[in-house]
């Protein structure tokens, strides 16, 4: 399967959000799933220019609307595998409450945000997870509250698979591999520095390193919490280390399976349903 486009791409020469699409690529290429069996939804931002280049169905939603979109594709027929794409700004301020309850509902989709932390879209203006001193025409005196740990909010919101990865096709591709046989909601945050407005973030690449590799017990929700406070997102000192891979994963009833109604509906969803 192919789920290449035509369509030119317009994100900035060398963008991260590359090597973002050739991950997710070849994570659903190789899922073993037919094109008509997956579904994206995107917002609004540089992330949503994903949605051009991915032969699949889907929807280019509102901005910060995509968590309840792709919550209603699933209501609507259970056995598609759904994927959103936000970005920071998207996702982490006027969509913020969304991406807490499909955290707290547990619906078995699969969530993946594009984190530069600016508005780079809208020429860099800084979002609920740029750090303090940042500054641009719009805050010239810096940046003065304290950057949103995503991480750490969906752990608290009770999200059953938590990951964040860099912007590297292979890490990309392995965790959408593994949040593709996970029953229940996924998280996926990929630190994706932007070059224009925001390359003090390429540090980040150097300053990762891989949970699972480090010996984390992921089904562990204590060791991810305090895993979690090794990067805040807003300080890098020298000594400063990131977290990657699969922070938390556990199995609990989806919100799918709480409902007689949606567990009767046919391979076609609602259409498959003799009344």
């Amino acid at each position: 399967m192919n789920i290449s486009t035509n369509v030119k791409s317009t994100w900035c020469p060398g963008c991260p959000n590359f090597m973002i699409l050739a991950g997710v690529k070849k994570a659903l290429e190789n899922s073993g799933k037919k094109q008509n069996e997956m579904v994206i939804v995107s917002g609004i931002g540089c992330h949503a220019k994903i949605f051009d280049y991915l032969n699949l169905p889907g929807l280019n939603s509102l901005h910060g609307r995509v968590p309840p979109v792709c919550f209603g594709l699933k209501m609507g027929n259970p056995n598609l595998s759904v994927l959103g794409f936000s970005g920071d700004g998207d996702a982490y301020a006027e969509g913020l409450e969304h991406t807490i309850h499909s955290a707290r509902y547990n619906s078995n989709w699969i969530y993946i945000v594009h984190n530069n932390q600016v508005f780079s879209l809208t020429t860099g203006q800084p979002t609920p997870t740029t750090e303090i001193g940042y500054k641009d025409k719009t805050t010239p005196l810096g940046v003065k509250t304290f950057p949103l740990n995503p991480i750490k909010l969906m752990l608290a919101s009770g999200a059953s698979f938590v990951a964040r990865v860099f912007a590297d096709i292979q890490q990309v591709e392995n965790v959408i591999k593994e949040a593709l046989k996970h029953k229940g909601f996924c998280f996926i945050e990929i630190l994706q520095p932007c070059l224009i407005f925001h390359p003090e973030t390429l540090k980040y690449k150097n300053k990762i390193y891989d949970l699972q590799k480090s010996g984390h017990k992921k089904q562990d929700f204590q060791a991810a919490m305090k895993k979690v406070e090794e990067f805040d997102y807003n300080e890098i000192k020298s000594d400063t280390k990131i977290p990657v891979g699969i922070f938390y994963q556990v199995q609990k009833p989806i919100f799918e399976e709480q409902f007689p109604q949606l567990q009767k509906l046919g391979p076609l969803g609602w259409k498959g349903i003799k009344r």
